[in-house]
């Protein structure tokens, strides 16, 4: 964990006028670039009417010591992130928490995104194709304008979109996609970043067909230090409590009660 000063190199709306706003930022930052790991997140200070720092995923790592964070406007602190300029500096910790990790045996990877779920997911199929695995990509949202709009390495990656509406890709919700299950059961390993809902979804359909596969799941709870000293962000496991900031944010699926999880 590092603490460092970060210049922005840009700092984009990608919404293009929909709601919620969605921005994706590129800062450097490589002595925090070059140690982190898919699924970690980094804590950046927001605006002098903040107290809190505000904890992103790492979206992905780019050349020379760029990171990039995507991430929805929906308070003051995202707000004070959005308008962030070119060339400004922002203060950041990181990189923090445990990541996604894959398995040497594991040769086909499932990835599923819910809305802006899809931000560490990029850093772990990033990492997954220079390991020359195969990654199938579930994206799903409520409507086009929330699917994520950056191109994806097209060598090595399926990608499957959802929209509610059915504005973009199959109609429907990522837990009533009717070949989802053929998706699990192809998989040596399952990564998923969404709601709680979807969650719940791949736990339940999982539990039915009595499948064992290993999944790791990445949740997000409000924080408040971010290195797993206030307990703020505890939640009741098989293993007792834990802190999703510093034990998570990534846990495996088996370990989760999900009647204790207020998200």
């Amino acid at each position: 964990m590092k603490q460092v000063t970060a210049t922005v190199i840009s700092n984009e709306d990608l919404s293009k006028g929909a709601f919620p706003q969605v921005n994706l930022m590129c800062l450097v930052a490589p002595d925090i670039a070059m140690i982190s790991r898919p699924g970690q997140f980094i804590m950046l200070s927001s605006g002098s009417e903040v107290i809190l720092r505000r904890p992103l995923s790492i979206h992905r790592i780019g050349h020379s010591g760029r990171i990039f964070l995507l991430f929805i406007v929906i308070g003051k602190g995202t707000n004070w992130l959005s308008t962030r300029q070119q060339g400004e500096k922002l203060d950041l910790l990181g990189p923090l928490g445990n990541g996604f990790s894959i398995e040497p045996t594991s040769k086909k990877l499932l990835l599923i995104g819910g809305g802006i779920g899809i931000s560490p997911l990029v850093f772990l199929a990033q990492e997954a194709i220079q390991q020359r695995r195969q990654v199938s990509l579930i994206l799903g949202a409520r409507t086009k304008h929330q699917i994520y709009q950056q191109k994806l390495p097209s060598k090595g990656i399926e990608t499957i979109i959802l929209t509610d509406d059915g504005s973009k890709g199959i109609k429907g919700k990522i837990s009533d996609f009717k070949k989802l299950p053929d998706y699990i059961k192809q998989a040596d390993q399952i990564f998923a970043c969404g709601p709680l809902p979807m969650y719940q979804s791949i736990s339940n359909l999982m539990q039915q067909r009595s499948w064992q596969k290993p999944v790791q799941i990445s949740l997000e709870t409000r924080m408040g230090c971010g290195i797993g000293t206030c307990y703020s962000c505890s939640i009741k496991t098989t293993s007792g409590m834990k802190t999703v900031c510093h034990d998570g944010p990534v846990f495996n699926m088996h370990e989760i009660i999900w009647q204790e999880v207020k998200i």
